[in-house]
């Protein structure tokens, strides 16, 4: 392209600008989308199975209350609360003792002598082995189910604004990583000229800044984050001793003492490398500071694995070093992008050779994030049923869905490099006009005063890059490699924020494993909704109807409940009163007594309706049409 080519398009202040803006608009967008539909972080480990079990009614008070899990889990005092039909506590207060044994992890907490007949509600909250914490409650009760008094907080345990905050500061950690590993080895590897660049400078720093910041507020919220959701209690001394004391707290702190290396290894990068004008000098320090900074950047991706999703589950010795290479993959390809989107668009001498060796980088770290996401895919899901029906496996798809999106966009990306040249770098009889330009102080410098000399030689060094960087703008090649490194860019803002969201959602493996070990402690017998049609006369005037009732799903547990009540016309009936009770002969258990709410005219329902076993049960009706004038009838119905 000739020196003289014109200038069109936008400004070339413009431009970065309404890059900048764009993907400024595409993280709110992806924040407003993600927390407006995320609720409290899934739970990785999960609730397979009790004694007494949810729902049932026992003869005599259990001496203990015991609670299984589908992976290990951290306790404390308060881990696991029994609460009367009052809300006072019936266990003994004591720290849950440990029950597991082989590959069953179970807890269990002990009871007071002598308790009373109702209803019982067992509350329990502890932090899953990748980190993550869980809670549940049930209830069970003794001799008859009775109304209780206990109301429990809704909010499940990482939820709430503290949640909120712990999510993005989660999704900050890994956007600050990418960009510290990611343009730290797109300068060694790529272009390092880039040492000596202050906007490639800055996204360094800026990186290392946010993971600093985003691993500062995860240690202090992480109390709050796991136990009470209050902000208050993130300056808790004795919660944040006890964080330390835990495997997540230790990560973030060993994270710290690494960002304490990196930046070392930033001020010598962008100082005593940038400044290093000897090549053989600048080779060893390259070799240094490579050796040195992939140890630390190793070491910060440890950090997430030792803590997370790859600590647990099957072959946690193979998932772990699998996990930290995924890591630095995801930080040289999406880190590496960022750092070729500043170059392109706030700096005039990027060449093509660095633009081919990201490329070279940015396709060697596919095929690791390749090789290393099919191990880690097969490892979290395990199964086309687990990929298909649970919340990890269908994320996961999205991911690889983006993944073939950014692929896609960069292999235009690639088409455009491959057409880049230097030319409007240096055009023809560039350089000596620009030594013409460069000399001009100098031959002036007798009669001009010293800081005006200064002043001139910035304002032609600063008209000389405005000029290199409108010939580069104009450059057809440089203009679209842009335009398709952006598209790469907004699409790596997406993906990462489902990777995060990824890092905070059960495994389809285990949340299928779950749902197999609660089915087979727990789950009723197989069953179907009970439909029941029974005549009535209750001796008064207006006394001859028919009650009709269902019973969803009919199994052992919780079932809702409806009535209909039909006059002898037909037509709904309304009447005083209605009771039900539900009673098992066979192994003495009832009556349970049911009081339906009226719904509508002749229609009543009841929610929450505990079935403890299945058998052969009694259904006993009475109603009420009149002050004087009632009758009870019965039916059996096979439940569960």
């Amino acid at each position: 392209m000739s020196a003289t080519a014109p200038y069109a398009g936008p400004s070339p202040i413009r431009r970065p600008v309404a890059a900048a803006a764009l993907l400024a608009a595409l993280v709110s967008l992806v924040f407003g989308l993600l927390l407006a539909g995320a609720g409290p972080a899934s739970a990785h480990a999960a609730l397979t199975g009790s004694d007494p079990q949810d729902g049932a009614v026992v003869d005599t008070a259990p001496k203990e209350v015991t609670l299984s899990f589908s992976e290990a889990i951290a306790v404390g005092d308060d881990s696991i609360r029994v609460l009367d039909p009052s809300g006072k506590r019936a266990d003994t207060e004591a720290e849950p003792r440990d029950l597991s044994e082989g590959g069953t992890v179970r807890y269990g907490v002990a009871l007071h002598s002598g308790l009373p007949d109702g209803t019982y509600t067992v509350a329990w909250q502890a932090i899953s082995a990748d980190s993550h914490p869980i809670s549940g409650a049930f209830t069970f009760s003794i001799g008859a189910p009775s109304e209780t008094t206990v109301a429990l907080s809704s909010q499940e345990a990482g939820g709430g604004p503290v949640g909120v905050v712990y999510y993005i500061a989660r999704y900050a950690a890994y956007g600050g990583f990418v960009l510290l590993v990611g343009g730290s080895a797109f300068v060694l590897i790529c272009w390092r000229g880039g040492a000596s660049a202050l906007p490639m400078q800055r996204l360094v720093v800026r990186g290392w800044l946010t993971l600093t910041a985003a691993t500062l507020v995860m240690l202090l919220l992480r109390n709050p984050y796991t136990g009470s959701g209050k902000f208050a209690d993130a300056f808790d001394l004795a919660g944040l001793q006890s964080v330390l004391d835990t495997k997540p707290g230790a990560a973030l702190v060993s994270r710290l003492l690494l960002l304490g290396a990196a930046a070392l290894f930033i001020a010598v990068l962008f100082g005593t490398y940038a400044r290093r004008e000897d090549e053989q000098e600048r080779k060893d320090l390259t070799f240094g500071l490579a050796v040195g900074g992939g140890v630390v950047a190793a070491g910060i991706a440890a950090t997430w694995a030792m803590s997370e999703h790859a600590s647990t589950g099957i072959q946690a010795s193979i998932a772990m070093p699998v996990d930290v290479a995924h890591l630095l993959a995801v930080a040289a390809w999406l880190g590496g992008l960022a750092s070729l989107l500043v170059a392109l668009y706030r700096t005039p001498d990027i060449g093509s050779a660095a633009v081919r060796r990201f490329s070279a980088v940015a396709f060697s770290s596919v095929v690791v994030l390749a090789a290393t996401g099919i191990y880690q895919s097969w490892r979290q899901v395990g199964s086309w049923s687990a990929l298909t029906g649970t919340r990890y496996g269908q994320l996961l798809i999205i991911k690889v869905a983006l993944i073939a999106v950014l692929l896609a966009v960069a292999w235009f990306s690639r088409r455009w490099t491959g057409r880049l040249t230097d030319t409007a770098v240096a055009p023809s009889g560039g350089k000596k006009k620009a030594a013409e330009e460069n000399t001009a102080p100098d031959e002036a410098s007798d009669d001009v005063a010293p800081e005006r000399a200064a002043q001139l030689a910035r304002q032609r060094a600063v008209l000389t890059a405005t000029k290199k960087k409108r010939i580069r703008d104009a450059d057809p090649e440089r203009s679209g490699l842009r335009r398709s490194v952006l598209a790469e860019a907004a699409v790596a803002v997406v993906l990462l924020a489902v990777t995060t969201m990824l890092t905070s959602t059960e495994p389809g493996r285990t949340e299928e494993e779950a749902a197999g070990g609660a089915t087979a402690s727990t789950a009723p017998a197989a069953g179907g909704p009970v439909n029941l049609s029974m005549p009535f006369d209750t001796g008064g005037r207006n006394g001859k109807g028919t009650v009709r009732i269902d019973l969803d799903p009919g199994r052992t547990g919780s079932n809702d409940l409806h009535v209909w009540i039909d006059g002898s016309d037909g037509e709904p009936m309304d009447v005083p009163e209605l009771k039900l009770a539900l009673t098992l002969e066979s192994k003495d258990i009832g009556p349970l007594p049911v009081v339906p709410n009226r719904l509508a005219e002749g229609h009543w329902t009841a929610s929450g309706v505990q079935i403890p076993m299945a058998g052969d049960w009694k259904i006993d009706v009475t109603v009420r049409t009149s002050d004087i004038d009632q009758v009870t009838i019965d039916k059996n119905a096979k439940i569960g």
